[in-house]
């Protein structure tokens, strides 16, 4: 059987480039909006360079009286954010070498993704451009369009049966949660690799260089070399030590 790899994220809002480093080693990528949206998570919120170092900027959301909504369902407060946004970036990266080729694209995509009211397609928006930017074509799945069930690892599984792959690859931070429910990936038969990943260094508009921004800041300072950047902290893929019994050629 010929492997298909898959990744399944939580649509962040300008994530940052290891977060697309992972999206760009699969065959599909599942934008994983069908479960619970976390306030002030990476959903809404990510952080870019300033003289004082990393700082938030934030998309705000409508949580009163909302406990346990969806990604999909979650709804912004009002459209004043953008203004934020907007004087935010031409503060700290006004004199980025690449920022004015793309910071009023970035904007424009912003905004028009606004009046939907949606996070998820605010974000999907702007992910979907960054990884263009990015040079990221891997096909781009929403979880919710799959209709699928299961919690947790249940449902990852589930999500990674129905587009067809038998290889998950996971960012490091889910490699707990994954070996509790590895048991149901060993039943569906497919493999779990961990991502593995140095940040690379590039230029910024501030020192010292500081590592684990927005994708945002790597696409304004470097522009056309942003992609070979990202792909130069990509490191060898690590097998789930709990499926270390596991060989490519079962998959």
């Amino acid at each position: 059987m010929s492997e298909k790899s898959c990744v399944i994220a939580q649509p962040t809002f300008m994530p940052w480039i290891g977060w697309f480093d992972l999206a760009d080693q699969s065959d599909v990528f599942v934008i994983l909006d069908d479960v619970s949206f976390s306030k002030q998570s990476w959903q809404q919120r990510n952080r870019i360079r300033t003289p004082k170092g990393l700082e938030f900027i934030t998309v705000p959301v409508q949580t009163s009286g909302r406990t346990g909504q969806l990604i999909k369902d979650c709804e912004i407060v009002n459209l004043f954010f953008l203004k934020k946004i907007i004087t935010t970036l031409q503060a700290n990266y006004s004199k980025a070498l690449f920022f004015r080729e793309n910071f009023e694209e970035l904007i424009d995509l912003i905004e028009n993704s606004s009046h939907s009211n949606k996070l998820v397609e605010i974000n999907f928006c702007i992910i979907k451009w960054m990884a263009r930017k990015l040079k990221v074509t891997t096909p781009t799945v929403l979880a919710s369009d799959l209709n699928v069930g299961g919690k947790r690892g249940e449902h990852v599984a589930a999500i990674c049966e129905a587009v067809g792959a038998n290889h998950y690859l996971s960012t490091i931070g889910a490699e707990d949660y994954l070996k509790d429910d590895i048991s149901t990936f060993n039943r569906s038969g497919i493999k779990i690799s961990i991502h593995n990943y140095e940040h690379p260094n590039y230029a910024q508009c501030f020192s010292p260089f500081t590592p684990y921004a927005s994708a945002i800041d790597l696409i304004f300072n470097e522009g056309p070399n942003a992609s070979e950047i990202m792909r130069s902290g990509r490191r060898a893929l690590r097998l789930l030590s709990s499926q270390s019994h596991i060989s490519s050629e079962e998959n």
